[in-house]
């Protein structure tokens, strides 16, 4: 298995097909769609094609013919001719548009993605669901939300971002005969986690990698615990955490193994002029985690502006650091790692305009901060000024919960302090934290401990 899996866009998509017959992969196409369903879906009786007028529906009227030939009954909803009856199907086979479909659907197409996602029957996509944008899983307006869908040749970009991936529900991707290619967004695999460094003879504490955890304050020392603790798990051989003063008592109570460094405090937050404290810490150090639980004002602000312009150190921004934090010439690499209400407030935007377009705002982001940015979610983009955009989608939707972003800043600063180069250490960061979602005992209620403890487990 390979570190990466391509995600194909439309254009990569044409580009594959190019040289090939068209009536020889559609024929291939709806064979295997019609397999699939017909795999999936083995006691539906009734079957509803909603057919486009392109080559998604050509697929599916193939796909229609192999399941009429195993004896199920078929109704063709032919959309160019105008029909649009569903009629009362137990499975409605969406092959209403393709990869090549864009923007917003025309309001007789919408409404009837409104009717098949009303009509109470599994839903079964072509290729991808339609209404989603292939490129970029954007959503316009509408789409269809599938139960299955399969995809040919390799997954679509569409498929595994979101919003497309809320849509996509189990993605099945069929071998068509066309010759793999590289792409512009790849998919991390579990695999990556094999080029994280490990501890090997010869190690000590500090070669293994040092990491400094900056943040905490009064009422927010879960944070930096959450960090300090994933950055140890994740095989880190030393941390040191500074905080406030008034931090230190929970600090100490939480944290045996890492050594703890208090700050000036002023009013529960870190006080102004410490920057000097923090780089005398930093010498030994390898990495800088910046920001869990930091809290906000003028010390943690002016603290946040210091550091991150003068330390001469890899460093994750995270959290109350990223409140406010302008663009700059930066001293060594960084890592912002948002939710896409932090990367909003960054953008000057609205959180509903991240989400709708996540892979325009973190490229953007990248470009605009001229650093490696990390757009958290359960698709978490990873962009870095003229490189390939990288994506992690391999947890459970158990990870939405509070904490988990210390978890990944954690992991991340650790892989940092490693050695290995940024927005890699930022894809398997965020790889390794969806691992042990899946690692940990699956239980509800997943809170961030049960992920830290699991991720030995999803390094092994």
């Amino acid at each position: 298995m390979s570190d990466f899996d391509p995600l194909y866009t439309a254009a990569e998509t044409r580009a594959a097909e190019a040289g090939h017959d068209v009536d020889v992969l559609m024929e291939r196409a709806g064979a295997a769609a019609a397999q699939v369903g017909l795999q999936v879906f083995a006691d539906a009786e009734r079957w509803t094609f909603v057919c486009g007028g392109g080559a998604n529906g050509g697929d599916g009227r193939i796909a229609a013919r192999h399941v009429e030939a195993a004896g199920k009954q078929v109704t063709i909803v032919d959309t160019k001719a105008g029909e649009s009856d569903l009629g009362d199907p137990h499975v409605i086979v969406d092959a209403l548009f393709g990869t090549g479909f864009a923007g917003e659907p025309r309001p007789e197409a919408a409404a009837l993605i409104e009717r098949i996602n009303g009509s109470g029957a599994n839903v079964l996509a072509i290729d991808l669901p339609s209404g989603v944008d292939a490129s970029t899983g954007e959503v316009a307006t509408v789409a269809v939300t599938a139960v299955e869908t399969v995809t040919f040749h390799g997954r679509k970009v569409g498929l595994i971002v979101s919003p497309g991936r809320l849509h996509a529900g189990t993605i099945h991707v069929a071998d068509i005969g066309l010759t793999q290619a590289p792409t512009d967004v790849r998919s991390a695999t579990p695999a990556l986690l094999r080029s994280v460094p490990r501890r090997h003879e010869g190690d000590n504490k500090y070669t293994a990698g040092h990491v400094l955890v900056v943040g905490g304050s009064r009422g927010l020392t879960g944070a930096p615990s959450l960090s300090a603790l994933a950055a140890m798990r994740a095989d880190a051989g030393y941390v040191t955490v500074a905080a406030p003063e008034s931090a230190m008592a929970v600090l100490e109570e939480r944290l045996v193994e890492a050594v703890k460094r208090p700050l000036p405090d002023e009013g529960g937050v870190v006080a102004a002029g410490t920057a000097g404290i923090v780089r005398q810490l930093a010498a030994k150090a390898s990495a800088v985690a910046l920001g869990p639980g930091l809290g906000r004002g003028r010390g943690p602000q002016e603290l946040v502006r210091e550091l991150a312009t003068t330390l001469e150190l890899p460093m994750v921004i995270d959290a109350d650091a990223l409140f406010e934090l302008e663009p700059a010439s930066w001293p060594a690499p960084r890592v912002l790692t948002p939710h896409e209400g932090e990367l909003a407030r960054l953008l000057g935007r609205e959180s509903r305009e991240i989400a709708a377009h996540r892979i325009a705002s973190v490229r953007e982001a990248a470009e605009r901060f001229a650093c490696v940015v990390v757009l958290k979610g359960a698709d978490t983009l990873v962009a870095a000024p003229g490189a390939n955009l990288l994506v992690s989608a391999l947890g459970l939707p158990s990870l939405a919960t509070a904490g988990t972003g210390d978890v990944l800043t954690g992991v991340i600063a650790a892989f940092l302090a490693k050695g290995m180069d940024a927005q890699l250490a930022a894809v398997a960061g965020a790889a390794a934290q969806q691992r042990a979602s899946v690692e940990a005992e699956q239980r509800t209620g997943l809170i961030a401990s049960d992920v830290i403890e699991a991720l030995p487990r999803a390094l092994r």
